[in-house]
């Protein structure tokens, strides 16, 4: 190794500088920006408000490097691109050398925000590279914010609508049990009646899977009766009857049903006449491996009148199940039941309405059936005195004598009333029981 090379290798381990060492001045370095940290900033404000913009850089210096000069140190301001005046912006800058091989510049920048347009990008560039501080505005949000929240909204309304499709039908009745309107004292003795063919695959469905349903878990009240519904032909009188007496009418469309003369000769008259009779949309069960055996105008007759009807399959294995699509779409078809939670049993219609009915008070006190050993007119009133005080008494009309009034009062005889035995009459008096209760 010659000198001169032992020479070179000495001096750039001095100066720990690769681009020294190569001929690069240390005044042509890039900075290194200590404000804003990593070179950018954002910066939220408001109108009217004051802001200062601390811009601090650490340069490589040489003091006697001829291209160091004040040009390599000093920190230029712009907006937006467009160099800032001075005048309108004022600043603060200093400089300090903490060791011959580096210069630290600061400069604060004093920026009044008096309008929309004093927002914007500020750069502050030295030895062309630049540090960015971005002004914006509080008042508005950012399109970041916006995204997420549309995103979070975009999220939330598919996850409530997947869990709708999914539980809909329980957040009906959920909502039909809470909220609904109870369909009581009406009239009506039964909860639905049910036209069906009487064959033995229509009549094991109806008695064997239907009813049990409805009657032992959701407690309706249902009426079935053997005979053929014939709407096509003029309806008996007992048939109106029972119909009218039911607050829904449930059809078991099967194929054997469709075979009958009615359906046959004219579907579309039969149908109108069963939709006559019921004033509530008539639920319609039919048969899923039947349902592409229907003719034509019997599937058109049924989407013609679809607002009128409850279109319901029974599709055998699948429906069988106490949790299927099935029996939750019956379930909002079928009137709400009245669940009355009650230490003591009566009629919910009843006690909603307060009824004062003697035949439905239970253990009235005018119906006591405990026999009386002084008698009828010892410790128990009459039940006609019992009864007269509750009565308005009206006031007598001056033409009428006091003596007809007594003379009527004294028709009544009541002479052998005690000496009457009332214990075989206990049917009568006695209608509602502790038994029985």
């Amino acid at each position: 190794m010659t000198s001169n090379q032992l020479a070179f290798i000495l001096t750039c381990t001095l100066w720990n500088r690769i681009s020294v060492c190569a001929g690069e001045s240390l005044c042509t370095q890039a900075p290194e920006f200590q404000l804003p940290s990593g070179g950018q900033s954002e910066v939220w404000e408001t109108l009217g408000s004051f802001v200062a913009l601390n811009c601090t850089a650490v340069l490589s210096w040489n003091q006697t490097d001829q291209r160091c000069d004040a040009t390599s140190r000093t920190l230029l301001w712009s907006k937006d691109g467009t160099p800032l005046n001075l005048s309108l912006y004022p600043q603060n800058t200093s400089t300090w050398t903490p060791s011959q091989s580096q210069m630290i510049v600061s400069s604060v920048l004093q920026v009044q925000v008096r309008e929309q347009a004093d927002f914007g990008l500020y750069s502050c560039e030295v030895r062309n590279t630049s540090a960015d501080f971005s002004l914006q505005n509080t008042a508005q949000p950012s399109h970041t914010a916006s995204v997420i929240a549309a995103i979070s909204l975009f999220l939330i309304l598919t996850i409530a609508a997947v869990v709708y499709s999914r539980c809909r039908l329980n957040i009906k009745l959920w909502y039909r049990n809470s909220y609904g309107d109870y369909e009581i004292n009406d009239g009506k003795l039964h909860d639905a009646y049910f036209s069906y063919v009487n064959n033995e695959y229509d009549r094991k469905l109806v008695n064997f899977i239907l009813k049990p349903h409805l009657v032992n878990k959701s407690g309706h009240k249902l009426h079935l009766s053997d005979n053929n519904i014939l709407p096509g032909g003029e309806p008996s009188a007992e048939f109106l009857m029972n119909v009218s007496h039911c607050r829904r009418l449930i059809v078991v469309m099967s194929h054997a049903y469709l075979e009958q003369d009615w359906c046959c000769n004219n579907f579309r008259q039969g149908l109108l006449h069963l939709l006559e009779l019921s004033q509530r949309p008539i639920i319609i069960i039919t048969l899923e491996g039947q349902v592409k055996l229907m003719r034509p105008d019997v599937v058109q007759q049924l989407r013609e009148h679809r607002h009128k009807l409850t279109l319901l399959t029974w599709s055998g294995s699948h429906s069988m199940l106490p949790s299927s699509v099935f029996w939750k779409e019956l379930a909002l078809a079928m009137p709400h039941r009245v669940v009355f939670h009650s230490d003591t049993a009566g009629d919910p219609q009843t006690l909603f309405q307060d009824d004062k009915d003697p035949m439905l008070t239970l253990n009235p006190d005018y119906l006591d059936c405990r026999p009386d050993p002084v008698g009828d007119l010892g410790l128990h009133l009459p039940v006609y005195k019992a009864l007269a005080s509750r009565a308005p008494v009206l006031p007598m009309f001056p033409s009428v004598p006091a003596s007809l009034t007594e003379s009527k009062l004294s028709d009544i005889d009541v002479s052998d009333l005690g000496s009457r035995n009332y214990g075989a009459r206990n049917d009568f008096y006695c209608l509602v029981t502790e038994d029985n209760i």
